[in-house]
């Protein structure tokens, strides 16, 4: 008799089954297997946005399939830093271009392919390049925002903090186009109690010191952050939920807009299944219109928010 997958089954392994499937498959040298979301008609497949080193890096590139609100989003995907590839993110970004994002699902150079600081540079390049690119995709130059999950996050949320910092652009490409962002989405990012045990697969050359290992922490850039959003289940044993809670202080003590929606019983990955990638997606639309594409202040006062922040403490929420 087969066994039945439930959704429960499902959620307490995908975290770990995701990320090893996809450095797998990366490994081996084998071609993912099709994939509806990836392969749909919105979709333009490996275009190469710049070089990493002597090699050409690529994106997929999914056209919005609702009203195009101008905006694109480049996502960077995980995998420890040492594995994943853009192929698993379609799914997820085909939730944003349903409402109406332009995305971009990003290849960058991995730990055993190259160190740090080379993986930041392939970010910044696919920052340059989107710029430059703005009107063939049709968005608005100004309006960048960067997702990441897990290691990936980590990567979105460096590049938040040092926006066209010389040290960490690289010369992938389209020099001078500017690496300025205007909001960031962080699924399970590893920063503040996690990033202890992730220091193992950084890629950061041996024999670094103590002053290089802070300057590639998370938090020491939050200063001049643009809004940031970040996504962790409250079941993540690979990394902790009080990342993301400590996180939060960090920024809101900068005065950096901000929220953490924190999702109960759920695992590292879990925006994998497709109800929470709906979800976050819903979210996340509604973080960047009020301080993206329609920022907007609100109402002061008894029972409301900071004004201009559209902050407050809610139900699956928290906010700066």
């Amino acid at each position: 008799m087969g066994t039945k997958l439930t959704r429960r089954g499902f959620l307490g392994t995908v975290g770990a089954s995701l990320a090893v499937s996809e450095f797998a498959l990366s490994a081996q040298g084998q071609a993912p297997a099709p994939n509806p979301a990836r392969d749909a008609a919105n979709v333009d497949r490996d275009v190469v946005y710049g070089k990493g080193g002597d090699v050409d890096l690529h994106a997929d590139i999914f056209r919005p399939t609702g009203t195009s609100k101008r905006m694109a989003v480049l996502h960077f995907h995980g995998g420890g830093f040492a594995g994943g590839n853009k192929n698993g993110l379609a799914a997820r970004l085909q939730s944003m271009s349903a409402l109406g994002y332009t995305n971009l699902a990003v290849q960058y150079r991995l730990a055993g392919v190259a160190r740090w600081p080379a993986q930041i540079e392939d970010v910044k390049t696919a920052i340059r390049w989107t710029r430059a690119n703005a009107a063939k995709l049709g968005i608005d130059p100004a309006r960048i925002a960067l997702a990441g999950y897990s290691a990936g996050a980590h990567l979105a949320l460096f590049a938040n903090g040092t926006q066209n910092q010389a040290a960490y652009e690289g010369s992938g490409g389209n020099a001078g186009a500017g690496t300025q962002l205007t909001a960031v989405i962080a699924y399970y990012p590893v920063t503040g109690p996690a990033w202890e045990g992730f220091r193992k697969a950084f890629p950061l050359p041996a024999g670094s010191s103590e002053e290089a290992w802070k300057q590639v922490e998370v938090a020491t850039h939050v200063k001049g952050f643009a809004p940031t959003i970040l996504h962790h289940g409250l079941a993540d044993t690979t990394v902790p939920p009080e990342s993301s809670q400590e996180f939060l202080k960090v920024l809101r003590g900068a005065g950096i807009p901000s929220e953490l929606h924190e999702f109960a019983g759920v695992p590292h990955g879990f925006d994998a299944v497709q109800e929470f990638a709906d979800a976050t997606a819903r979210l996340n639309d509604l973080f960047l219109d009020r301080f993206v594409v329609n920022p907007r202040p609100y109402p002061t006062g008894r029972g409301g928010g900071e004004g201009g922040r559209g902050a407050g403490e809610g139900r699956g929420g928290r906010g700066q």
